[in-house]
């Protein structure tokens, strides 16, 4: 296990939503992930981000000997460095230099286990990998050369940024099929007209927890950032029967590298594209208004701003003030405490999706004859019943349904006014 020197730097004309200790602490958990030893971590101030060295030459000669005196082997910055500052950084500190998004992009990669996640993540660090080939590279023997290449002399820097370009291209191939195969999926679900449900917020607040103690999934479950990449989406019953898709999504995290947006970007789709947002919300974490911001943040990127939201204030059973958690509750609309852990509170929760899924459904009253009862049991499956009233040549019924539900049993009812 690498010893890491752990450094945040503070820009002074930068506005940061976490404070400097969570931005460390955060930073730590990413490196204990990623599977390093945090030997130590240090911060600095900085009036401007310097282009050779990210921070001045003075503080980089400091660290240097820091470096040399507790044997480190890793420095790991909490700031995305350039391929100039990075390569410049490990020339004068002699140990190996990695930014957050590097960090980021290991975790990511340990944990995806679908052919989607694995396309997405490989895809990801070459993108970030190709412009940071440096070096002079090997002169190649004068024998080869020929049709497609650039002839005797070419460096061996020149080859591994074609045959990175050529796996850049063929990745974002494969990724395009996957892709519509995910859309295909989606289409069919929309046809069907079952609403979709998201499960959004910051690595760690508990997500797969809770799809896990709502729908008996099995999603793996760690006390560690990006545990789930893989999108996971599993059918949820609601007490009145309605059919709704409750999809598991990447954990969001305070400035998430925008190109890993771009990359994560059609298994995010699921986010754009849902009829509801479950916002959770880890209530025991210092500061966790900062983490909110950071996936608003996200969102908005992503459209997905103005997506009808429950806010879920999850871990609870870490709390051991429960008057503050209620003056809390008052901050939020559509808010719900639970401990998603210990399976606390989640009829309440059930009950206001339940509650939301009416703005989502429509309204309809209509008669079914008796000679087509059989589409009672689509209603009964597919919306809620308000109202029935059994006559002699059939039903009528005042039922929530998705709208493309009504149109397909629309031209066998009659609609009640």
């Amino acid at each position: 296990m690498q010893r890491a020197l752990l450094i945040t730097v503070d820009i002074s004309h930068l506005i940061e939503t976490l404070s400097l200790n969570m931005r460390q602490e955060e930073l730590a958990e990413l490196a204990i992930t990623a599977g390093l030893h945090v030997a130590d971590k240090i911060s600095c101030s900085c009036k401007n981000i310097t282009p050779n060295f990210y921070i001045g030459k003075g503080k980089a000669g400091e660290i240097s000997l820091l470096c040399q005196k507790y044997g480190i082997e890793c420095v790991v910055f909490n700031n995305e460095l350039t391929p100039t500052q990075h390569r410049n950084l490990e020339d004068l500190l002699s140990v190996r230099v990695l930014d957050r998004t590097q960090l980021i992009l290991d975790i990511f990669a340990r944990n995806a286990h679908s052919q989607e996640g694995k396309v997405q993540v490989e895809l990801a660090q070459l993108e970030y990998i190709l412009p940071r080939l440096s070096g002079k590279g090997v002169m190649l023997s004068r024998l080869g050369g020929g049709i497609g290449t650039r002839g005797p002399g070419e460096q061996k820097l020149e080859i591994d940024r074609r045959n990175i370009r050529r796996r850049i291209a063929k990745l974002k191939e494969d990724f395009e099929l996957l892709s519509q195969h995910r859309k295909n999926i989606r289409k069919k679900r929309i046809n069907a007209g079952i609403p979709l449900i998201s499960l959004v917020g910051y690595t760690n607040a508990g997500k797969s927890t809770l799809i896990n103690a709502l729908t008996s999934a099995h999603q793996v479950v760690k006390n560690s950032l990006f545990t789930t990449l893989d999108p996971l989406s599993k059918l949820l019953i609601l007490p009145g029967r309605q059919r709704v898709v409750l999809s598991d999504t990447v954990g969001f995290l305070y400035r998430l590298p925008h190109h890993l947006i771009e990359a994560f970007k059609a298994t995010l789709e699921e986010v754009a594209e849902s009829d509801l947002l479950i916002h959770v919300i880890d209530v025991s974490r210092e500061n966790f208004s900062g983490r909110i911001s950071s996936v608003n943040e996200v969102l908005m990127q992503l459209g997905a701003a103005e997506k009808p939201v429950i806010n879920v204030l999850n871990k609870i059973d870490n709390l051991e003030d429960y008057i503050w958690l209620n003056h809390i509750k008052q901050d939020f609309k559509n808010c719900v405490a639970i401990s998603a852990k210990n399976k606390q509170n989640l009829n309440e929760l059930m009950s206001l999706i339940t509650a939301c899924l009416p703005k989502l459904f429509k309204k309809y009253k209509f008669f079914i004859p008796l000679n087509h009862m059989n589409i009672l049991d689509m209603v009964y499956k597919e919306g809620t019943i308000e109202n029935i009233d059994y006559v002699e040549a059939g039903c009528n019924l005042e039922a929530y349904l998705p709208e493309l539900v009504f149109k397909k049993i629309s031209g066998t009812v009659s609609k009640n006014t």
